[in-house]
Parts: C-alpha cells; sequence; structure tokens
C-alpha cells in the first residue's frame, strides 16, 4: 500500500509539472459502490462449434469477484447469450445492451462493462448474430456511460483491436491480446478463459484497476510460459489520461478490510469519561 501511494504521488507531481493540460476527474471518497457493472458472456461454443462452459462459468465468477471488492450487486448485471436448454431460444443482443444502458441510468458514478467471448481481427463473436465490431461497441458505450469515468475489458481472440476505438480520456480499456495475437483457454475442459481466470486469480489481491491489470497480465504470461503456448497472446492496456490518477488511487474495498479499518477507529478514538467525572477520578 505505501508504495502505491508513493508511486500515485510521484504521478500526480509529473502531472502537475509535465505541462499536461487535462482535468482529472475528481476521486470521490467510498469505492464502487455507485457504479454500473455490465458482464455478458457473449458465446458458449468452441472453435469447432461444441458447447463449453468456460463463458458460462466466467460470467458466473467475474459477478461474484466484482462483487467482494465493492461493487453493489444490485448494480451488477451478467448476462448470456447461450441458448436456453429446453427450448434453444437465446437473448437477443439488443435486449442485454437495453440493460446495461438502464443499469449505467441508475448507478451515476460510473460503469465497467466486461465481454467474454471468441473474437476475429474484425471484432467480437456475438452469440448467433455474427461479430460485435470495436465502432459498434465504442458508440455503446458512449450511449451507456457517456463522459462518466467508464472501465471496459474484452476478453477475446484479437481483442487489441478493441483498443483504439474504446480508447478515451474518461476511459480505461483492457483486452486480453494483442490485434494480432489469439488468446487462449477456450476450449472443452477448461473452467475458465486463461485471462479471465487470472482476472479473477487477481481480484482478490488488487488494490485497483491499474494493478488488477498489471496482475492478470503479469498471470497470464506465467501460464503461457508453462503451458509453452506461443505466441504470447500479450493482453492490452490503455488508461485515459483523465482517469489516471482516479484508477490508481481508487482503491477496491472489501468487508473485511472495511471491518479492519472500523476496528482500528474504533481503537483510536478518544474515551471520553463519563459525565461529571474527570479522567483523574
Amino acid at each position: 500500500m505505501r508504495l502505491q501511494l508513493l508511486f500515485g504521488l510521484v504521478f500526480l507531481m509529473a502531472a502537475m509539472f509535465g505541462g499536461r493540460s487535462q482535468a482529472q476527474v475528481a476521486i470521490e471518497p467510498g469505492g464502487y459502490d455507485d457504479w454500473a457493472v455490465g458482464i455478458l458472456a457473449a458465446d458458449w461454443r468452441d472453435s469447432n462449434g461444441a458447447p463449453i462452459e468456460a463463458f458460462e462459468n466466467a460470467r458466473r465468477a467475474l459477478a461474484k469477484g466484482f462483487e467482494a471488492v465493492g461493487f453493489n450487486p444490485d448494480n451488477i448485471t451478467a448476462l448470456s447469450l447461450r441458448p436456453n436448454a429446453q427450448n434453444g431460444r437465446a437473448l437477443a443482443s439488443d435486449v442485454v445492451f437495453s440493460a446495461f444502458g438502464s443499469k449505467a441510468e441508475a448507478a451515476k458514478a460510473g460503469c465497467l462493462f466486461y465481454f467474454t467471448s471468441h473474437g476475429s481481427p474484425d471484432g467480437m463473436v456475438l452469440g448467433r448474430e455474427g461479430l460485435l465490431s470495436p465502432d459498434r461497441l465504442a458508440g455503446l458505450v458512449d450511449q451507456w456511460c457517456g463522459e462518466r469515468p467508464t472501465v471496459v475489458i474484452v476478453s477475446a481472440c484479437y481483442s487489441g483491436g478493441f483498443v483504439p476505438a474504446l480508447a478515451a480520456p474518461n476511459r480505461m480499456v483492457m483486452t486480453a491480446a494483442r490485434p494480432d495475437r489469439s488468446s487462449f483457454g477456450c476450449a472443452p475442459g477448461v473452467q475458465y478463459p486463461y485471462f479471465d481466470g487470472c482476472v479473477l486469480e487477481a481480484l482478490p489481491s488488487a488494490d485497483d484497476f491499474v494493478d488488477l491489470a498489471s496482475r492478470a497480465r503479469r498471470c497470464v504470461a506465467q501460464r503461457e510460459t508453462d503451458e509453452q503456448l506461443w505466441p504470447p497472446s500479450a493482453p492490452q492496456t490503455e488508461v485515459g489520461a483523465d482517469v489516471e490518477t482516479l484508477f490508481i488511487l481508487k482503491n477496491f474495498e472489501r468487508p473485511e478490510m472495511l471491518q479492519a479499518e472500523a476496528d482500528v477507529s474504533l481503537r483510536t478514538m478518544p474515551q471520553t469519561p463519563p459525565q461529571g467525572l474527570s479522567s483523574g477520578q
């Protein structure tokens, strides 16, 4: 934590004296309780079209993972385009996107959108509907969250191709791979896509979104090295100029951390003697 604060102070000094003119987003007290969260598992198949569980597992676990670091469960929408096993029907993406927009209207402080799916150099697989292009997703995020602080995470092969369209001064963008690289783990018998699994592994110990991105990136690199996967996916991170400080200094909040801080406050509060008595009586 001390290193994090030191890094933040160094960054702030550099921003003040480095001739930068952008307006940093104010760091509001508290965590991410009033942030909208939209999570979409946008495919349910492996590369051969056979059903797999990795995307669904990630969708459910990510909702719980972000709740555990301070996001209000009432503000989290986690949906899937997987067809119903009984009738074969699936949600239309427009229904999902409308739900994300409604959640963003209700939770006003900021937005987190997380997409996990297959991808191609042209976009991300959107269930039976084809590809979701970077430009269309950027337009949707503009519509949902406007100029509020926003984190967009795209977990898919070639997802680095989303960075140029999504990048904005008020946004942080994380992707599972470079624009010209595959990511790994979207196969039968794998619990989560590797990038999603690394985000989940990093969440319990990450201090903030910048730390989360760094930890997830190192985790992916280590797993790919251990399994001799080549070429490396090289996850990407882009942080907008107006939110650099916000996403370094606005920490995640965990119930046990808040309880520990409350306990410390109680122990350090001055003890007031009963009325009519002095402390020497």
